[in-house]
């Protein structure tokens, strides 16, 4: 099920209302991630004011929800003894049947397995697994074996879409729609719901243009129930096959050989939607056939001269399931995205219960600056699309764009300026666009707008180490080379700033060149080809575009958003205790996990260090001594990001192969730190970006026509003797967003004409049946040719530029039967055997990686 946006608070208000002393704590499921962490002090400082209870459980795989699901959620169960509860998932979930992994399933089909357990799921990846979208409700388990008057009541559930009659606390699945599902997911609707109210057929009489898509009597219509075992798209013609393994599978995800997490045809309807069709549209091609059990039974409508036979009615049945399953395998193959952060969606459920304030408006920014800073977007995983105005063009460029403004009008509207300090605000030359560095006063603790330039922790570092760490700045310059360093000198010396003054802390610099320093930046910029390096000075016929947000914690400290993004990321990825021998030249310290001299083959034990490491995050997300004490730890990542993408560059260890270009990290002295799949992530795109540029330089637009060149990137475990391989998209600035809503209104135009054309199809259709009983066959097939080629149209356009690499990792491992571990909730990011690493490349390099 899902619930649209306008009913964002209904299930929070029953909570509210239904709560009591005895009440079993709410359990959060939490990903490693800095949006997941924000959207979680956003929560729990809602339910804290509320005196609700609440248990933070953070996990850094598949692995781990699988484990908590056996040891957390299935005890809530009243089968086992529990009394229900809520499980609410952040980050996690929203790609896999939740209900498959956490264990809620049962071997009955007519047996409601959830227990009384109502799992929530935010989660900003992309595609959906449609069965927790669409399904997941329990009430149709409860329908199903009463009579047909008992089913014909309101459950408040249409389609998977939760209605304001509907009763929360049953139990279920329940995703939270950003307004996607409603805007975008129509056709899926109409195609997974069609499918589960379509009967059976038993096709054993060898019709042959049916014999592909049939199925057992217990599966879906795609031959096995939703996610049991991950397949790959390339899969649904041996499903078959390989569902005689489903008694015998094992609970536990992610191990070697599994297969994608990405739903497969084995993510049609799930049992419990099979188990009734009330509410469901019928085939188009069918009358009441869809509904009887019997294949030979006739037509109930007296006014059939000559009802179809039973031939006839098995092939529409099978043509009819085939092009619906072709709908839900062309959504699945999409490839990878990122919708709205969900720190954004769960401050709007802030808003609607009249809770906004300073710390859950600071902490909203900090996850969405997050989600933006690392390329997490429309496309994928990929290199950000950057705009002229400064910062991001965002999750979905105008509607990214339309969150931020709203965002800064929440500044606005929580920190009203004070008329009293306008004088002190142009002698400090705030007014002026000067990045604040001090607060106004000890007790200032407000938000405010600033023009943040490209640059990395400027306000916690040197202005020449922030501007040769910024990764806008290193592709655009060079920095890798000795002519790029050369480049950003002469650009300092053409500022009038000196090697001296630009080397010292930026906060000890002279307070005149401050005060220029934008402006400077402004004229002499764009001759080095660094357009939008700083938003542009609000005007009389501008607002503050591209301006970045700050905020103070009186005399301690000022950080702005971007800050806090990297430091929080820098915890998760290295551990504040991360840097002690690094800066001195004596390797790299990986703490507790060097200590142990043992081979982690599963990564049990480095598991548990990262969830060691999310407290650390947490806490410095409202610590700002834990915040300052962790800058060292970010500064080092980033400085070992430069010096392994410069090393990779100049000795020319990246290769291009076919589909991507590639390199491996296997030797250095920063081989460790990337070991993290989250740092090797940054690494990547910090390389990617830089051959980016390369390439726009010399052929004057980027690769895979210009949708950019995707990288892959392997960093060695040689504890565990894995390579840890991550795929990003080109990226690189090439969605052209206006011609892209140019797209949609063309698309919205044919799918309006298409609808008249059914239209009047099916009205011939019903005269021809009226006169010749079983004509008609040649018209159905050119009308599904003529929707295919429709939705053909709509799918390259859904689909440009996305991460494909989850898809392609997974034909790669059923093809070679590589070695593989794929635990990591990020699509494009798997572990392979050291010793299949060339075998399962060579596969990959055969596979469309970005859409």
């Amino acid at each position: 099920m899902y619930l649209p946006r306008e009913l964002m608070s209904h299930l929070y208000m029953h909570l509210l209302r239904t709560h009591h002393p005895l009440s079993p704590p709410v359990l959060l499921l939490v990903a490693l991630e800095p949006d997941a962490l924000c959207a979680t002090r956003i929560l729990t400082a809602l339910l804290k004011r509320d005196y609700i209870p609440h248990k933070i459980q953070p996990v850094s795989g598949y692995g781990d929800l699988a484990y908590a699901g056996e040891t957390l959620v299935q005890p809530m169960r009243t089968q086992q003894g529990g009394t229900g509860g809520i499980v609410i998932c952040l980050g996690v979930g929203g790609l896999v049947d939740v209900s498959a992994v956490l264990g809620l399933e049962s071997k009955d089909d007519s047996v409601d397995a959830s227990g009384g357990v109502e799992i929530w799921i935010f989660d900003a990846r992309r595609p959906w697994n449609l069965g927790n979208v669409f399904g997941g409700n329990p009430a149709e388990f409860m329908l199903a074996e009463v009579s047909g008057n008992a089913r014909s009541r309101d459950t408040g559930v249409e389609n998977g879409r939760i209605q304001q009659s509907y009763k929360p606390g049953q139990g279920g699945i329940i995703v939270y729609d950003n307004g996607d599902i409603d805007e975008e997911l129509s056709a899926e609707k109409e195609a997974y719901c069609a499918l589960a109210g379509m009967p059976e057929v038993d096709d054993d009489g060898g019709e042959s243009d049916g014999s592909d898509t049939e199925n057992e009597p217990g599966e879906t219509a795609n031959g096995t129930r939703p996610s049991k075992k991950r397949k790959s798209w390339s899969d649904h013609e041996e499903e078959d096959e390989e569902n005689n393994d489903e008694n015998g599978r094992s609970r536990q995800r992610r191990r070697s050989n599994s297969n994608d997490s990405i739903p497969s045809l084995s993510s049609r309807p799930p049992r419990d939607l099979l188990l009734t069709t009330n509410n469901l549209p019928q085939p188009r091609n069918s009358s009441d056939e869809s509904r009887s059990p019997s294949h030979s039974s006739r037509s109930p409508s007296p006014q059939l001269p000559k009802p179809p036979s039973a031939r006839t009615l098995r092939r529409r049945l099978i043509r009819l399931r085939r092009k619906h399953t072709l709908v839900l395998s062309k959504y699945y193959s999409l490839g990878a995205s990122y919708s709205e952060p969900i720190s954004s969606i769960l401050y709007s459920l802030a808003g609607e219960l009249g809770r906004e304030d300073n710390d859950l408006l600071w902490h909203t920014i900090v996850g969405v600056s997050s989600l933006e800073l690392y390329g997490r977007g429309i496309t994928g995983v990929g290199i950000p699309t950057a705009l002229d105005s400064g910062g991001f063009a965002g999750w979905d460029g105008d509607r990214g764009e339309r969150l931020r403004q709203l965002l800064r009008d929440e500044v606005r509207r929580l920190n009203p300026p004070d008329p009293n300090d306008n004088s002190r605000e142009s002698s400090r030359g705030e007014a002026y666009g000067v990045i604040p560095t001090t607060a106004r006063s000890p007790t200032d603790t407000s938000i405010r707008l600033s023009p943040e330039p490209r640059f990395l922790l400027i306000r916690h570092w040197s202005l020449y180490d922030s501007m040769l760490h910024s990764p806008y700045l290193s592709a655009r310059l060079h920095i890798w080379s000795d002519v790029g360093r050369k480049r950003l000198h002469k650009l300092l010396a053409k500022m009038g700033v000196s090697l001296s003054q630009c080397k010292q802390s930026y906060t000890h610099m002279d307070m005149d060149l401050k005060r220029g320093l934008r402006q400077r930046l402004l004229t002499y910029a764009p001759l080095y080809g660094l357009d939008g390096l700083v938003p542009p000075a609000a005007g009389a016929g501008r607002g503050k575009e591209g301006w970045g947000f700050v905020r103070s914690w009186g005399w301690k400290a000022i950080f702005s958003a971007n800050d806090v993004g990297i430091i929080v990321g820098a915890i998760l990825e290295v551990g504040k205790s991360g840097v002690h021998a690094g800066e001195s030249g004596g390797g790299w310290d990986r703490g507790r996990m060097e200590k142990k001299d043992l081979v982690d083959e599963e990564g049990k034990a480095e598991g548990e260090e990262w969830v060691g490491r999310f407290w650390e995050a947490y806490d410095a997300l409202e610590n700002i001594e834990a915040l300052k004490h962790a800058l060292p730890t970010a500064q080092h990542l980033h400085r070992a990001i430069l010096r392994t993408g410069t090393s990779l560059i100049e000795k020319r260890q990246i290769r291009h192969l076919r589909a991507f270009r590639m390199a491996v990290v296997k030797e250095g002295p920063d081989v460790p730190l990337f070991t993290h799949p989250a740092a090797l992530t940054k690494l990547a795109l910090w390389v990617g970006e830089a051959i980016a540029e390369q390439e726009r330089e010399q052929k004057g637009t980027v690769g895979k026509g210009g949708r950019g060149t995707p990288l892959v990137l392997a960093g060695l475990n040689e504890a565990r003797g894995v390579y840890v391989v991550v795929g990003t998209g080109g990226g690189g600035g090439m969605i052209d967003f206006v011609a892209r809503r140019e797209r949609r209104a063309k698309r919205e135009g044919r799918l309006k004409a298409r609808e008249a054309r059914r239209v009047e199809r099916e009205r011939k259709r019903r005269e021809r049946e009226e006169r010749d009983g079983e004509g008609g066959g040649e018209s159905e097939e050119d009308e599904e040719e003529e929707e295919s080629e429709d939705d053909d149209d709509e799918g390259e356009e859904r689909g440009y530029g996305k991460n494909r690499f989850g898809n392609a990792f997974q034909e790669v491992v059923d093809e070679t039967g590589a070695r593989v571990r794929i635990d990591s909730f990020e699509h494009c990011v798997v572990e392979v055997k050291k010793e299949d690493l060339s075998g399962f490349l060579e596969g990959l390099s055969m596979k469309a990686v970005v859409g």
